[in-house]
């Protein structure tokens, strides 16, 4: 699998760039540790979806990828294998 975009770490990526995401997504999953959060998203994204995809200082949360009409923000390795059928 070879990533179609890389954003280094440099550069920060906010709330308009998570919306933004999510807004192309028909699903957003967001892994925090061991907690694992799916959101169907119809339409427009809640604050309550662009808030889970934040962390602590306001930026998307890393890793972030997309796969189809699925983004995942945050890493668990289960949800990982599942999506990229592993």
């Amino acid at each position: 699998m070879t990533p179609e975009e890389v954003v280094p770490a440099s550069r920060k990526l906010g709330r308009d760039e998570a919306h933004a995401l999510a807004s192309a997504a028909a699903n957003v999953i967001v892994a925090k540790g061991k907690k694992v959060m799916s959101f169907d998203v119809k339409g427009k994204p809640s604050a309550q979806i662009v808030d889970a995809m934040l962390g602590p200082t306001g930026n998307l949360r890393a890793p972030t990828m997309r796969v189809g009409k699925t983004v995942v923000v945050g890493f668990n390795e289960e949800k990982y294998n599942e999506i990229l059928g592993l």
